[in-house]
Parts: C-alpha cells; structure tokens; sequence
C-alpha cells in the first residue's frame, strides 16, 4: 500500500496547475523557432527565393545565440505599469509575448518575393522576442515550482517545446496549403496567446516579490552625485557574475580554443544540410503535405528516438566514444539525401533519409549536450552552459548561411557531398582531442 501510495504521489505532482502551466509556456517557447527556420524557408523557397538569400535567413537566428548579453537586464529592469501590475516575471513576460505576437504578424503581413530584406527584419525581430520570452520563461519555471516539482516541471517544459515547434512546422504546412502563408501565420501569431493565458492565470513566483519588496526599501537614488545608482551598480554586478566570471575561468584552462574549435565544427556538416533540406525536398517535386507528414511528425519521432538512444549510448560507453560515433552516423546520414537526390522524388528515399538523419542527429546531439555538460564548472554550471551552448549556435548560424549559395553551385548530390566532407575536420579534432582535451575523466 505504501509503494502504491508512493507511486500515486508522485504521479500527482503532474496535475498541479503550475506544473501545467509549464506545459503552456513551454509551447510559447517552442512555436516561434520553425516560424523563423524551417517553415519560413519553405515559404521563401515557394515564392522563389534564391538558395543563397534562403541560406543567409539562417543569421535571423542570432539572437538565440546572444540571448545570455540582454538576459541581465531582463531579469533585474522593470518595466514601467506591467511591473508594478503584474510583477516583474510576469511583466517581463507578457511584454515579450505581446512584441512576439506583433512580430509574427509582420513577418506573415511581409512578401519576401517583392521585399526579402522586409521579411528578414521581421524575421529577426521574432528571433529577437522569441529569445527573451525564454529568458523569461526558464526564470519563472524555476521560482514558481517548488524543488520537489522540478522533474515534473523539466518533463512539462520539453514537451511543451516540442508540441510548439510541431505545430509551427507540420501545422503550419498543413495550414499554408489550405489557406496560405499569410493565414498561417496570423493563427500562428495568435497560439502565443496560449503563454499569455498561463501567464495571466498564474501567480508571480514569491521569490521575485521578496526581491521586488527589497528593492522598494532601498535608499534613494542619487545621493552622492560620483556614486553609481544602486540599479547600476546591481546591473554591473550581475553582468560580472553572469558573464565575465564564467568565461574567465573558461579561458584560463589549457587548450580552450581547440575545444571552442570543436564546438564550433562537431555539428557543422550536419547544419549545412539542415539550413536547405526544405528547399531541395520542395525542388525534388514532394508537396508542402508530404514534407509535413515525413519531415515534421515522422522526424520528429525519429529525432526523440535518437535521443534516447543517445543518452544509452553515453551511459554505456562514455561521452568521447559517444561522440566519435554519433559524428559518424551524423556524417552517413548526409550520404542519405545522395541517393534521394539521385532518385528523385520517391517517398520511400525520403522517408528513409528523414529516419537515417533524425535518429542519427538526435544520437550525435545527445552526446554533444552531455559533453557541453561535462566542460561546465560546478560554480558556473547554469551560466557557462549558456555561454558554450550560445556559442555551438553561433557558430551553427555563422557557418551554415552559406549553405544557400553553396547549393547553387553545384548539382544537389555533390552539395550533400560536401556536407558530409564539411563533418570531417570536427571528427579529425575529436580523434586528437580524446587523449588531450577531454572532459572530466568520470565523465568520459
């Protein structure tokens, strides 16, 4: 009786209503990425946007990569009105959701055949809110649960992302088909309002109104005219310890830049493909229902099953090892879409390349996460894996907007040639790297 009853408890903390509420948010968190990637160089690819200009969308992904710069001030600025009304998570909250539903609405409003640079500022500015609604987000995720509901929450929160970021990509070609892209992307704009409910039924975290009431009962500002402003000095503050501490210590260890050097290629040719894998299913002749039902629903199971096997994979043989062989597949993989190019347009080759490159990147990813992980230090664990993983999409974004004008190069079996090719020099580093850079040795 007592297991069961055991079992029971812990069962229930998924049917709390804040531990719900993750699952909300984290579907705001998650709709706007595929509406700024994916989905969007359909649409550019549909109208007739050339390869290079699809390929240079990519850099609308930046802010994702900056995001830790501005997260300072997001968390310690007020905002006049919404903060004192609904408080400063969820003031901060609401205002990045509603920047966010404008936004979508001008990226859907703008025509990339007759104005593309109009469709990337849009396209940015989505990136831009999207990116600060999370910052939002993961704070208001960790203050307003309590610690025994943070595995639940976790749970909630990927779940949440992932059903977002499916309705963004498969519903949102379902929907462009029957209704276009400027329909799409209205609806799209108007499921934010999906976390701008979770967040008006939720209470602000007592966490962020303990630091609210310290602030108020601070002393004035500005009573020595040489002395910083207390905000300043808070700001300056958090910046040090947020960013410049972490990134320190990260620099002081032996052979830092080969392993930033890595994190910068491991995924390289894996990206390359990715940035232009709409465009080349949409020229092989496949429709934007078959891209959807293949690409989006079927990879994204596939992606999930990669995961898991990944996450195995580390447990059993280490994460170096794991990543020597996850790099393998993830090079293989782009090998698939050679033979789809030269097949044409066979839904059977389509769905086996989807499988192949989706268990095979989720596989490689697994192993890559865990190692970003291990090459944390324990005081800096939160914010040294921001900056690492910042950075490994830096250079995702960097590297892969040229994927664009490479394709129209070449034919696209020599293009996926080259992807596969570009997953060399990272494999090559992490063959040196094992014995000379590894991560903690428990780790590996």
């Amino acid at each position: 009786m007592t297991r069961k009853s055991g079992w029971g408890e812990a069962l229930a903390v998924y049917r709390h209503p804040r531990v719900v509420a993750i699952l909300f948010l984290g579907f705001s968190s998650g709709l706007p990425l595929a509406l700024t990637v994916g989905t969007l160089s359909l649409w550019l690819a549909e109208v007739g946007v050339t390869n290079t200009t699809i390929g240079l969308f990519a850099l609308a992904g930046t802010p994702y990569t900056f995001k830790f710069l501005w997260s300072p001030l997001v968390d310690r600025m007020p905002i006049p009105f919404l903060t004192r009304w609904f408080g400063r998570r969820r003031g901060w909250a609401l205002a990045t959701q509603l920047a966010l539903v404008a936004a979508i609405v001008g990226l859907g409003n703008s025509d990339p055949a007759v104005a593309p640079m109009t469709t990337a500022l849009f396209a940015l500015i989505t990136a831009f809110c999207s990116a600060s609604q999370d910052i939002v987000i993961d704070a208001y995720r960790v203050e307003i649960l309590e610690e025994r509901q943070f595995g639940a929450g976790a749970a909630m929160i990927v779940l949440g992302y992932r059903l977002g970021m499916l309705v963004s990509g498969a519903g949102a070609l379902y929907l462009a088909t029957a209704a276009g892209w400027q329909v799409t992307y209205l609806v799209m704009a108007a499921l934010v309002g999906v976390g701008i409910l979770a967040i008006l039924l939720n209470p602000e975290p007592e966490a962020s109104v303990r630091v609210m009431g310290r602030a108020s009962e601070a002393e004035p500002i500005g009573i020595a005219a040489t002395r910083p402003a207390p905000w300043s000095r808070r700001l300056m503050a958090s910046l040090k310890l947020a960013v410049i501490d972490p990134f320190a210590e990260f620099l002081r260890r032996p052979g830092w830049g080969l392993v930033l050097l890595f994190i910068l290629l491991y995924k390289f040719g894996d990206a390359l493909a990715g940035v232009m894998s709409n465009p080349f299913y949409l020229d092989l002749g496949f429709s934007k229902i078959e891209i959807a039902n293949v690409s989006k629903v079927f990879g994204l199971t596939a992606t999930i099953v990669g995961s898991a096997l990944g996450g195995v994979l580390v447990s059993r043989i280490g994460i170096m090892r794991s990543l020597w062989y996850g790099g393998l597949l993830q090079m293989g993989s782009n090998l698939t879409f050679v033979l789809l190019a030269e097949g044409g347009r066979d839904l059977t080759y389509l769905t086996l390349a989807i499988a192949i490159e989706n268990i095979s990147g989720g596989l490689g990813t697994a192993a890559f996460v865990a190692y970003l992980s291990a090459l944390c230090h324990v005081a800096y664990t939160a914010t040294q894996y921001a900056l690492l993983s910042s950075f490994m999409a830096f250079g995702r974004t960097l590297l892969a907007s040229g994927g664009g004008w490479l394709s129209e190069q070449m034919p696209w079996s020599d293009f996926f040639w080259t992807t596969a090719a570009a997953a060399l020099p990272g494999l090559l580093l992490l063959l040196w790297m094992r014995r000379r850079y590894p991560p903690d040795a428990e780790s590996v």
